[in-house]
């Protein structure tokens, strides 16, 4: 019998990860209330898809007393720790818990989790396709799109679990002790959620709290937040960089273990057990330095949990990238077009800009701030941007950041801001939308804007 089953549980936020745990309670026999301050016509499509469950519905507001009276508070990663409500069921010591926790406590299967600032979903994408290639099945969920605890109700079955996560999902972990955690990078991002860098940090942080000294961890050398966690790690330590080791020197290079890009050969080095192999990565096909980055983190997780050498090479052959991320959309009249949508922080559009040498770039950005700093990119800007278009809520204050440093243009909409950017293009420029903002002034989250971008980009 289930645990849950009669149970009051109160699901807060009616997003993917709420309707997960909708149906994973129903299923347990709970007595399920969902309450979100959305209205019932802006979660249609959530509430539909529960529709043949026994749910009660508190939509519009929240209620201190269904708080105040619920078995258990399954927080959404969208909602904010902070309230007065959840407050109120701490004092009557009410536990409050996630998805990703209800998920970790059912799977038994091995977990590669990945987080990080930028390159969470290609390096996660990356680690499943390497499984795939190797004759492995691989459950890919968590913030990539698919909810880990959908992977419990539904009864699938894989060998083992690639989970992308954010530091919202991770504030309230308490249970998951991966078999790895990769680190990608840390810069700032979420500052409005987290108050500052250091809270975000400490939020990312928890991943690396949750090994144990079987588990093993990857750390990108290059990125100095992440490259301090190696004093605070148990676990068995996996590097990544771009610097070839022996540039180091010292006991990093004496000690080295993990995956390195050579500049001079142009291929990936990787030492782990003691074992030196080389990746060709001369038809690897995703733009940027950040990717052979993410291509790294990818190999030492991979090949910490087994995978063969023969299928990474395949699939660093084979990898055409993830949607909205640095995306190629066509070419038409000798200007290329790139959907970046999922660039929703200033790191993203650095690593997005620094990706393009030569080709003079019209950058479209903007949309809800994060409490951003945008000055970091006033030098990339300066170099590579002939033209800024700046829409949504933080186009002002991003104006007023890095708009004197290239030919600025503000507008007040979407399709004002794809026609405006063809019309100044010349051959041979490339049109970048890499907002450098979350989506929700103007969309429903960043793929509906990159979808929405890539469907105007099809019109012209």
């Amino acid at each position: 019998m289930s645990k849950y089953k009669g149970k009051k549980i109160l699901v807060v936020g009616f997003g993917l990860s709420g309707v997960a745990v909708a149906k994973y309670m129903s299923k347990q026999g709970a007595r399920v209330t969902v309450t979100d301050m959305k209205q019932k016509t802006d979660l249609v499509d959530a509430v539909n898809e529960c529709a043949d469950l026994k749910i009660e519905y508190e939509l519009g507001r929240h209620n201190s007393k269904t708080f105040q009276t619920s078995d258990l508070i399954v927080v959404s990663p969208g909602v904010p720790l902070k309230s007065q409500f959840l407050d109120e069921a701490r004092e009557k010591n009410i536990p409050i818990t996630s998805e990703i926790e209800l998920a970790v406590a059912a799977i038994k299967e091995p977990i590669v989790a990945v987080t990080g600032t930028n390159g969470k979903t290609t390096t996660t994408s990356l680690i499943g396709e390497m499984f795939k290639a190797d004759g492995k099945t691989a459950y890919v969920g968590g913030n990539i799109g698919k909810p880990l605890l959908d992977y419990v109700t539904e009864g699938q079955k894989a060998d083992v679990i690639v989970a992308e996560l954010s530091s919202f999902q991770l504030e309230l972990t308490e249970k998951l002790v991966p078999a790895v955690a990769v680190f990608t990078n840390l810069e700032e991002d979420h500052i409005d959620r987290h108050g500052d860098m250091m809270s975000y940090v400490h939020a990312k942080k928890r991943l690396l709290k949750s090994c144990d000294r079987n588990s093993y961890v990857v750390l990108n050398y290059d990125s100095p937040h992440v490259a301090n966690f190696k004093d605070e790690n148990i676990g068995k330590l996996l590097w990544f960089t771009k610097r070839n080791p022996m540039s180091v020197s010292g006991q990093f290079a004496e000690e080295f273990s993990g995956a390195y890009f050579d500049a001079r050969t142009k291929k990936m080095m990787v030492k782990i057990f003691g074992k030196e192999e080389t990746y060709d990565l001369s038809i690897f096909r995703l733009f940027g330095e950040h990717n052979k980055e993410n291509l790294a983190a990818a190999i030492c997780a991979a090949r910490a949990m087994g995978v063969g050498s023969a299928a990474i090479q395949t699939v660093i052959n084979a990898f055409k990238g993830v949607s909205h991320r640095l995306e190629f959309i066509r070419k038409k009249d000798g200007v290329f077009f790139f959907n970046d949508s999922k660039g929703t922080n200033v790191m993203s559009v650095q690593r997005s800009l620094a990706s393009f040498s030569l080709n003079p770039i019209i950058l479209i950005a903007g949309g809800k701030d994060k409490d951003s700093d945008f000055a970091p990119l006033v030098d990339l800007v300066k170099k590579k941007c002939k033209i800024l278009i700046l829409l949504g809520e933080a186009k002002e204050k991003i104006n007023r950041a890095i708009g004197d440093f290239s030919e600025t243009y503000l507008v007040g909409t979407f399709e004002e801001a794809v026609l405006l950017a063809y019309q100044k293009s010349r051959s041979g420029d490339i049109i970048l939308l890499s907002p450098g903002c979350a989506s929700y002034d103007m969309f429903k989250n960043y793929e509906e804007r990159g979808d929405y971008f890539k469907k105007l980009v099809s019109q012209l």
